[in-house]
């Protein structure tokens, strides 16, 4: 792994554990084992350009985990159960979910960097954007696809949010369980 990708994922995991203002680009720096001058060699914009690229980091790792899964699953119901259990099932291992939340970036900076929150933005989004194709494929109208997408993509990061808070992936399972009837066509 090269140094600037080191530094990603080192913020990255610090920023959803510590919160954006609480992690410092020397606590970065210290447990990235980096020098000084390579986060400004591959930051010359500092700590909000790393957050951006931290953001993109965890989009792209979330995005590509759940493509593969709602690839291998025919049905949006169980598609989307698994991606919940998923990271259950890590969060259990680990105590936080990899890639999650994004959330605790935005509420936390979208009013001061509009740059933080177009990018939170985008990740938002790009999530969205396979559970709607996924709901799409399974039959569901593309505005009422698009709602649910968004709705799906909320209840994954509030579930995540009340599992740190209860140190317990149980939000999560409670979440996947609701699922079918969340997704139930009338």
């Amino acid at each position: 792994m090269n140094t600037r990708d080191k530094i990603i994922q080192t913020a990255s995991s610090l920023f959803q554990l510590q919160g954006y203002h609480a992690t410092g680009l020397t606590q970065i720096l210290e447990q990235s084992a980096t020098p000084k001058g390579s986060m400004y060699y591959h930051f010359p914009q500092g700590k909000e350009q790393l957050a951006v690229e931290a953001i993109k980091y965890m989009k792209e790792f979330v995005q590509e985990k759940n493509e593969e899964i709602l690839e291998n699953y025919e049905d949006a119901v169980e598609a989307i159960q698994r991606i919940i259990l998923d990271v259950a099932d890590h969060f259990e291992k680990d105590d936080h979910a990899p890639g999650f939340p994004v959330g605790l970036l935005a509420a936390e900076t979208a009013s001061t960097s509009e740059l933080l929150q177009q990018a939170c933005q985008q990740a938002f989004e790009a999530w969205e954007g396979g559970y709607y194709k996924k709901l799409t494929a399974n039959g569901w109208d593309e505005g009422s696809a698009q709602d649910m997408a968004i709705v799906i993509n909320s209840l994954i990061e509030g579930s995540i949010l009340r599992a740190l808070a209860n140190k317990s992936s149980k939000p999560l399972r409670i979440a996947a369980a609701q699922i079918p009837q969340l997704l139930k066509q009338t």
